[in-house]
């Protein structure tokens, strides 16, 4: 059993890394596009195609006798080498007043379709299973000639919360593992109508009416309401505010889902940057009849680039599901993951995550015994084209 004082001192300990990570290091890997699409000529010449491929092999000391890493997102499966996915994407970029575009994102593999797979597009809206091919993104772009330029994206896109991202050609996280906040405390995707304006060079904006989280076929005849507001002070600071609300519950259009989500990101030095997602969200009768649920977390980031090519990143958060809306569980997550990253020249990067799982309950297998800790070791390759 373990006590309150050492659930404390657990949870102190967990700070503690966080803010040695605080002062130590990140920088979010942000993948450049390796074809820089034309400015002008016929819009067939604009368009860009680029893959991305990522392989890993994820091992768990406590050797769990479901061969489950539990509360994992796409790093599910113990004892195995797995190709997560392989994606393809086609886009033309809108980067002017009166422009046009469109992106897909095509993905097929073994970890990240059948988890991103929205309801009612390759997720079965009945049995709710998915397999391994996703279209994770299909959406058309227009920028109205209206002031510094009016955005539209109408389709299914990534969901525009949260720190981290689904890795991808041009946006993967400084850390294979992702984070119990990514996985449980907002959307993977969203389907809808999205419209972005910059207001100034320090100041952006962002509303959206969608289909709900994670859905292309609506689960009920309301809609949810988004809106974001970016803030840059400077180059090196960026703050992040999201607001998500809307019914996500099957067959009612009441007791709607809450989400507030902070994101800041601030390049300390050229070669550090710090980082911060924060979440509370809250739910009515996500439990059942008069029975709510809340959960909040934050979580902390740190990178330090050694060398253009090498990086050491390092991640503490805290989840508390403190009434089992969105684990199951009513528990108090805790995580610390280390990532040494290589990246050999344009194409290819290798990283590590080793990773410390914790619970304040017995959630977690050592063999087929009931644990309150988890401990894993990941390799993950890339390959960026």
């Amino acid at each position: 059993m373990v006590t309150p004082s050492l659930h404390l001192a657990r949870r102190a300990a967990v700070w503690v890394l966080a803010g040695a990570a605080a002062l130590a290091a990140p920088l979010r890997f942000q993948a450049q596009a390796l074809v820089t699409p034309a400015e002008s000529g016929p819009w067939t010449k604009q368009i860009q195609v680029d893959l991305f491929a990522s392989a890993s092999f994820t091992y768990n000391f406590d050797q769990p006798s479901t061969e489950k890493n539990a509360y994992r997102v796409f790093d599910f499966d113990d004892d195995q080498v797995k190709l997560d996915v392989v994606a393809l994407t086609v886009q033309k970029a809108a980067a002017k007043a009166c422009d046009f575009g469109f992106r897909v994102d095509l993905g097929a593999g073994q970890s990240i379709p059948e988890i991103t797979a929205a309801r009612g597009l390759f997720r079965d809206i009945h049995t709710g299973e998915a397999g391994h091919f996703d279209v994770e993104q299909a959406y058309v772009s227009y920028i109205g000639d209206i002031g510094r330029g009016l955005r539209f994206d109408l389709g299914k896109f990534y969901a525009p919360v949260g720190y981290e991202s689904v890795d991808r050609y041009d946006a993967y996280n400084d850390s294979y593992t992702h984070s119990f906040l990514f996985g449980y405390s907002a959307p993977f995707t969203n389907t809808g109508l999205k419209l972005s304006y910059p207001f100034s060079d320090k100041v952006a904006g962002m509303v959206m009416v969608v289909q709900g989280w994670d859905n292309v076929t609506d689960n009920n005849t309301g809609k949810t309401l988004g809106a974001q507001l970016v803030v840059t002070p400077t180059q090196a600071f960026t703050m992040v505010l999201n607001y998500m609300a809307g019914p996500e519950q099957n067959g009612t259009n009441s007791n709607w889902r809450y989400l507030y989500d902070f994101c800041a990101t601030w390049k300390a030095t050229p070669s550090l940057t710090l980082g911060l997602n924060a979440d509370y969200g809250h739910e009515a009768e996500a439990l059942g009849s008069g029975r709510n649920g809340c959960w909040d977390g934050v979580a902390l980031y740190a990178t330090y680039a050694f060398t253009d090519r090498f990086t050491l990143a390092l991640r503490a958060e805290d989840f508390n599901d403190m009434d089992g809306a969105r684990t199951g569980t009513a528990q108090n997550l805790q995580e610390v993951t280390l990532t040494p990253t290589y990246r050999f020249g344009k194409h290819f990067v290798a990283r590590c995550d080793l990773r410390q799982d914790w619970s304040d309950s017995p959630v977690f297998l050592d063999g087929d015994r009931p644990t309150r800790h988890q401990f894993t070791a990941s390799l993950n390759l890339l390959l960026v084209f």
